[in-house]
């Protein structure tokens, strides 16, 4: 993750600021924020970007759930023709203020998220989720692929036999 000077959505809290049992944290994006989004990830649109956020849990280790909706503009891989679609990504991170496998050999282990100066920035958190939740090959809604049969009494390298000059 970038620092908060370069991140274009960026909303930093005061783990202190969260409560035990629950703290609702909303995250909405503005026009220029949801632009400079898109602009990172390469996709034409970015609007109505929301993060809705729960954490709970101690000041050294934070659960946080929720969802992160979207509308985005993509291009479709099959006609290149740029089409909106609404986008829920489902949240669930774990932060901790210590680097709970260090000295470990645990390098699949799903390690929580660092907690840095005391605070979790839930704007990277939404933008990290939206991305996520991007189709890597979006598809323009009721768009087929349709592959390109060739003639099968020909073999597949024939035309290649072709270019090739007669030895002989």
């Amino acid at each position: 993750m970038r620092t908060n000077e370069t991140f274009p959505l960026s909303r930093p809290i005061s783990v202190e600021r969260l409560r035990r049992d629950g703290t609702p944290v909303t995250v909405e994006a503005t026009p220029a924020e949801c632009a400079a989004l898109a602009a990172d990830f390469k996709i034409p649109a970015v609007r109505d970007l929301v993060g809705r956020f729960t954490a709970q849990g101690s000041s050294t280790r934070l659960e946080v759930t929720g969802t992160v909706s979207a509308v985005v503009t993509q291009i479709c891989t099959v006609t290149l023709e740029p089409f909106e679609s609404e986008l829920v990504e489902p949240v669930e991170a774990a932060f901790t203020d210590t680097d709970v496998l260090e000295g470990t050999d645990a390098e699949e282990a799903d390690v929580p998220d660092p907690i840095v100066g005391g605070r979790i920035d839930f704007g990277a958190l939404t933008a990290e989720f939206l991305s996520l939740g991007l189709d890597p090959y979006p598809r323009k809604p009721g768009v087929a692929f349709e592959p390109l049969i060739e003639d099968a009494e020909e073999p597949p390298l024939a035309v290649l036999r072709k270019l090739r000059p007669d030895e002989g």
